[in-house]
């Protein structure tokens, strides 16, 4: 059956009842807003949307469950960013009236499977009709505590920079397949001091100079120690994007200390020194490949 033929009542009364739902949900999807308890004074509300657009991020064969994977994945990432919880999830969906409900159920499956992995629940959102190609958009609540934020903009100069993980190559499918560094995070900001942190959705080469500038600082990296995947360069591993790994500053003091608890608390996952950032007014700053630039 089509969107066309179920409509969007009957169609919503096919995924509303399988969706995860956590405790302090007052009001689910289903009513024109959804209601939850708030976190307390202690903490910071956060909100992040993000979408994925077909032929863009994923094409018309992907498997329509990683593309809902991806879609809620992605603004997961941002949170972990910042080391933040994600509670709450809004999905607006856009989609021509040929598209087949079956599709639909399965970008759905893979929307659950990702927020029930970081205990998210789906609370409500929108559909829409469409002449163009089908985007989903994930709009997401959720909170941290107010010591332990972490944004773009606290790096100091003479920081190490860190990145988790391996780069590059993620067009062959890891795009589609990553989690987020939530835990990686909250274990990072509950037991060190991060001065800037950003997720690489956009490549290194794109989202190193963010960084900086969001801390008005230079930067400084040696190329050849950039971890990489299998069959990966290291142009890919700068301007490839959609990564999804941490890139981090944090004082050289902890340097030592970081990478020792870190192998015992993560030996699956590498952890690996790049760089450094430095003042801005360096006569001559280092060149990088541009990452992914969006509308070019």
């Amino acid at each position: 059956m089509t969107l066309r033929q179920v409509g969007e009542d009957r169609l919503l009364g096919q995924l509303l009842p399988s969706l995860a739902l956590r405790r302090n949900v007052i009001l689910g999807a289903g009513d024109d807003c959804a209601a939850v308890r708030s976190p307390g004074e202690s903490k910071l509300l956060l909100l992040k949307t993000d979408c994925v657009v077909e032929e863009i991020h994923f094409g018309r064969k992907t498997d329509p469950v990683l593309v809902g994977w991806k879609a809620m994945m992605r603004p997961l990432s941002d949170f972990a960013a910042m080391s933040g919880i994600p509670q709450f999830a809004l999905i607006t969906i856009t989609l021509a009236a040929a598209r087949s409900t079956s599709w639909v159920r399965r970008v759905y499956r893979g929307l659950n499977s990702a927020a029930r992995r970081f205990d998210v629940s789906i609370v409500g959102g929108e559909t829409s009709n469409t002449n163009g190609p089908s985007a989903i958009s994930v709009s997401v609540a959720g909170f941290v505590e107010k010591d332990r934020c972490v944004s773009r903009r606290g790096g100091k100069s003479g920081d190490d920079l860190f990145v988790t993980g391996k780069l590059g190559g993620s067009r062959r499918g890891r795009h589609l397949r990553f989690l987020p560094r939530i835990e990686e995070s909250r274990w990072l900001s509950k037991h060190f001091a991060i001065h800037a942190m950003i997720d690489l959705s956009d490549g290194l080469g794109s989202d190193l100079p963010r960084l900086a500038r969001a801390s008005n600082l230079g930067f400084e990296i040696d190329e050849s120690r950039l971890p990489l995947n299998s069959g990966a360069k290291i142009s890919n591993a700068i301007s490839d994007g959609e990564d999804y790994e941490l890139l981090f500053a944090i004082s050289r003091r902890d340097r030592v200390r970081l990478e020792k608890s870190w192998r015992k608390k993560f030996p699956k996952l590498l952890i690996t020194r790049i760089g450094r950032l430095s003042q801005a007014s360096t006569v001559n700053p280092q060149p990088l490949r541009s990452g992914y630039v969006h509308f070019k």
